[in-house]
């Protein structure tokens, strides 16, 4: 975890109402929603009783089942920095002056016609303006635009990042590593800025996730960690569900 808390204390499950609302449910902004990890986080809080707000680049999943015909949807791709402001606007529109949750978990981490990592020498200017802006840009866009709804919820941020930002990572690429860097940096910065107005930000950086956006080789490379370092916890690659619904375990 990256951040830190106001002095109040806060539960730290998940649950369909806050103690000093009454009977408004809490409303989430989700990016990065229509697959992966995003798509397991919407289940799982819309399961609890929360109005999620999903925004992807694509559409939510006609086949989804949880969720058929998911009217809180704004399809919008975020490396366009012009069309930020025109998201926060249709955000905003659909809240009701209260935000409890903004979750920034849109990355890209594009690869080579070979699907391997790029470089340093070999990622080109455009793509560095397209994954900074997707994975850093924008969630701070977000929460400046969204301040005001936090605010008035006491609610929190929390960003998604990445092991890759801060090691060297056989598959992820440079700009994405240097995103994912800036982005727990993003989170110290916001975290100090906002705890006096009662906003929560921190991050959580997840390993090695079934998803999409994996490169091809990353089962091998889960094997090869679990045969030299004996980790029984890597032996099987944890999925989206798993990992959205893992609770912290008592001390």
């Amino acid at each position: 975890m990256v951040g830190q808390s106001p002095d109040e204390s806060v539960s730290s499950g998940v649950s369909g109402t806050r103690p000093d609302e009454g009977s408004r449910s809490p409303t989430m902004v989700l990016t990065g929603a229509s697959r992966g990890i995003g798509h397991a986080i919407a289940k799982r809080f819309t399961s609890a009783g929360w109005r999620v707000v999903t925004v992807s680049r694509s559409p939510f999943p006609a086949s989804c089942v949880f969720a058929p015909g998911w009217a809180d949807h704004i399809q919008a791709d975020l490396s366009d920095a012009a069309s930020l402001p025109s998201v926060i606007t249709a955000l905003r529109s659909r809240l009701d002056g209260h935000l409890d949750g903004l979750v920034n978990n849109a990355g890209i981490s594009p690869k080579d016609e070979s699907g391997h990592r790029l470089g340093v020498l070999s990622t080109p200017t455009q793509t560095w303006h397209e994954v900074l802006t997707v994975n850093l840009l924008a969630a701070a866009a977000l929460v400046q635009g969204l301040f005001a709804e936090l605010a008035a919820a006491r609610g929190a941020v929390v960003n998604v990042t990445s092991i890759a930002g801060s090691r060297v990572h056989p598959f992820a690429g440079s700009a994405y590593a240097c995103s994912k860097a800036a982005l727990s940096a993003l989170t110290r910065e916001a975290s100090s800025e906002l705890g006096p107005h009662g906003i929560r930000v921190n991050a959580v950086s997840p390993g090695e996730i079934d998803t999409a956006i994996l490169s091809s080789g990353t089962d091998r490379l889960v094997e090869y960690v679990c045969r030299w370092v004996a980790w029984a916890r890597l032996t099987t690659l944890p999925t989206p569900r798993s990992s959205s619904a893992r609770r912290r375990r008592p001390t």
